[in-house]
């Protein structure tokens, strides 16, 4: 069994869809990338879908509802500060206006029940550190399960060079409360320098597979299943927004018995 849900992004104008919903075990999450340039605007409704604008760099105007909200957004890219986000319920259509250019990951998952939009401020992300030496990370929550949504819990993990994360490798593929909760992820990885590289390693004895990647700038990744550890190589800082989703919001994570051993802080 090899990971096929993976999806090497090339920047380009527009909206790109990158992962898609009923794909190869995907059965909630949908990832895509939106660039604009200056005074761009971009309309859309959500549909039976709930949706998480992640700032990823730049600026913008955003409309919904009869609502806006004006110049969200600070950071240039990802390493830049931390994040900005904007909820979007399902059956909503909204409006999106750049000011300068500006990239926005859509997070998507399909939604059980109706709400309202929100913003999420740079100043609400909580920011934690994780891990032990060899093993440390920062980890910003930007729509955890206290905030209102449906299904989607979303943040963003830094790796130092040279440091792993998701270690000890966990999963969260089977329903066994109070053990692990069946939740599937998508990550997008970005590296600092650009040029730079890391590794993961996924893995899930149960469906015969081991495979290792390489992880480059603006790749994304499915994980319907597996641990997933991620390791940046030395001199390059790793970045990764991720997005869960399941039948309920309650994430609960089992570490790989054969290394649970290695004392940790927990997180992603």
């Amino acid at each position: 069994m090899a990971v096929k849900l993976r999806v090497q992004y090339t920047a380009q104008q527009g909206y790109t869809p990158l992962i898609r919903r009923g794909k190869r075990g995907m059965e909630h999450l949908e990832l895509g990338i939106l660039e604009m340039s200056s005074f761009q605007n971009f309309r859309a409704r959500t549909g039976e879908d709930e949706v998480l604008l992640v700032i990823l760099g730049g600026m913008i105007h955003w409309e919904a509802k009869g609502h806006k909200w004006e110049f969200l957004g600070r950071r240039k890219n990802v390493f830049d500060g931390k994040a900005m986000a904007a909820y979007v319920p399902r059956g909503t259509s909204f409006k999106l206006t750049s000011i300068g250019d500006s990239q926005i990951a859509l997070c998507k998952a399909k939604s059980k029940e109706d709400g309202e939009p929100y913003i999420i401020a740079s100043e609400e992300v909580k920011v934690s550190q994780q891990g032990e030496p060899g093993f440390q990370r920062e980890v910003h929550n930007i729509l955890p399960p206290e905030r209102p949504a449906s299904r989607l819990i979303a943040g963003e993990t830094f790796n130092a060079p040279g440091q792993w994360s998701s270690y000890p490798p966990h999963k969260h593929d089977q329903e066994r409360p109070p053990v692990e909760s069946k939740m599937e992820e998508i990550y997008l990885y970005k590296l600092d320098p650009p040029q730079g590289f890391g590794l993961q390693r996924i893995y899930s004895p149960e469906d015969g597979l081991d495979e290792a990647l390489v992880v480059r700038d603006n790749l994304v990744v499915g994980l319907p299943a597996g641990y997933h550890p991620v390791v940046a190589a030395p001199g390059y800082r790793l970045y990764y927004l991720w997005l869960l989703a399941g039948e309920s919001r309650q994430l609960l994570q089992y570490d790989d018995p054969d290394h649970a051993w290695v004392k940790h802080g927990g997180g992603k």
